[in-house]
């Protein structure tokens, strides 16, 4: 495949850095035994702390207020994070 089918960029041209990549990742082992070898950075569900509401000062929260980049009928927005 080219490199722009891969990547779904129009117009990329071919690196001989992306292909030295790719070759690196198709010759890549697959076997399962490699798993036991991998440090995985994650926490489990059961780990994290329960999601207490917790009262903030009055400055506090007109700090907060001040400080937050817009504001819309009164309340903070913030950027859409996740879609459908």
């Amino acid at each position: 495949m080219t490199v722009d089918i891969l990547s779904s960029i129009k117009g990329a041209q071919p690196s001989e850095a992306v292909n030295k990549l790719f070759d690196v990742i198709k010759n890549a082992h697959t076997n399962n035994n490699s798993l036991n070898n991998v440090n995985y950075n994650c926490v489990s569900v059961n780990d994290l702390r329960e999601d207490i509401v917790q009262e903030s000062a009055a400055l506090e929260k007109q700090l907060i207020i001040e400080n937050f980049p817009s504001q819309k009928n009164g309340y903070l927005v913030v950027a859409k994070i996740i879609e459908d």
